[in-house]
């Protein structure tokens, strides 16, 4: 399995486990099959709702000698409510407890979005916080403390544009070490992953397949469908590899690492095996010219009429 180097030497296996919306009930059960079918990257969040029931799955492992500890590299998110400095810790500390391990490998600043604390999802504009009132400054500056609390070896950020990620790196005692955001051939970003390679700052891919499953609020009539696209399908047929693998190969290839979720056993294997596969320069050239900038995960949730937030600066600024 190919992996991405931090700083110090620790190794994040390219390939994982993404849990976004793995419900309670099948969670459990996928994560034990991933461990057991070789997975060792493990990606999680606060607010996908099933972080207790998947440390109980990695208790299981644990106990039963499927894997060590020290052998799996888990992740998780701080949540939008959880941005003020006081409240980062106590955030961490209830995600370690609902996992039941004592530190993470990497916690990352979920969005560069503020919310009352209060509140998970926002119904109105009052529920947001602006960053002049919770500056992230602040807040990552709460995320040094918990590295120098041994409650995680790393810390980065997710959903930050260049822009942002910049501001941290020349502020931050301790600098990003990653940053997870939405990329596929459709949205592959060049820019932002130029300059995270540049800085050291790893880069970890979600919505890798085009995010077919999210919220049908999330849709828009007419989209283009990825896992659809024609010189996926070619190349695809061409490695003897199903669209899906092509779509992960293709971040590894790129030099990201990349997290399609699954609660099923036979995907998990068969988007495992991905890792496995070459797909050359020719098919590498093809996948490039694809890029559409479109996102799946607009933002839109972040920035109603109102709100102390846009699109623009969400994405651009």
């Amino acid at each position: 399995m190919q992996t991405l180097q931090f700083r110090n030497g620790d190794a994040m296996p390219a390939l994982g486990l993404g849990t976004w919306q793995a419900e309670p009930g099948v969670v459990g059960a996928a994560v034990r099959a991933a461990v057991e079918a070789g997975y060792r990257h493990i990606d999680c969040a606060a607010i996908y709702g099933n972080e207790p029931e998947i440390g109980e799955a990695l208790a299981t492992c644990f106990a039963e000698g499927i894997v060590k500890r020290d052998d799996l590299w888990i992740t998780s998110k701080l949540w939008n409510n959880r941005h003020a400095p006081d409240d980062v810790q106590p955030a961490l500390e209830q995600t370690l407890s609902d996992l039941r391990i004592d530190a993470l490998d990497l916690y990352l600043v979920h969005w560069p979005i503020a919310l009352r604390k209060d509140v998970k999802l926002p119904g109105a504009p009052d529920d947001f916080v602006s960053l002049d009132e919770i500056p992230l400054a602040d807040t990552w500056g709460a995320m040094e403390r918990v590295v120098e609390r041994g409650l995680t070896k790393h810390i980065g950020v997710s959903n930050f544009s260049v822009a942002k990620v910049r501001a941290l790196v020349e502020s931050a005692s301790i600098a990003p070490e990653a940053n997870q955001v939405e990329l596929h051939p459709y949205l592959q970003q060049e820019p932002l992953v130029s300059y995270c390679r540049e800085n050291g700052i790893a880069v970890t891919a979600y919505s890798p397949l085009g995010s077919p499953a999210r919220p049908e609020g999330l849709k828009q009539d007419g989209e283009p469908v990825l896992l659809e696209d024609p010189v996926i399908g070619e190349i695809a047929r061409s490695v003897g590899a199903t669209p899906a693998q092509v779509l992960i190969r293709w971040a590894i290839e790129r030099g990201t690492s990349v997290i399609p979720k699954s609660v099923r056993a036979e995907r998990l294997r068969e988007n495992l095996a991905a890792a496995d596969l070459e797909l050359g320069n020719d098919a590498m050239r093809a996948i490039a010219a694809l890029d559409r900038h479109r996102r799946y995960i607009r933002g839109d949730t972040w920035t109603p009429e109102g709100a102390p937030y846009t699109l623009a600066s969400l994405w651009d600024e």
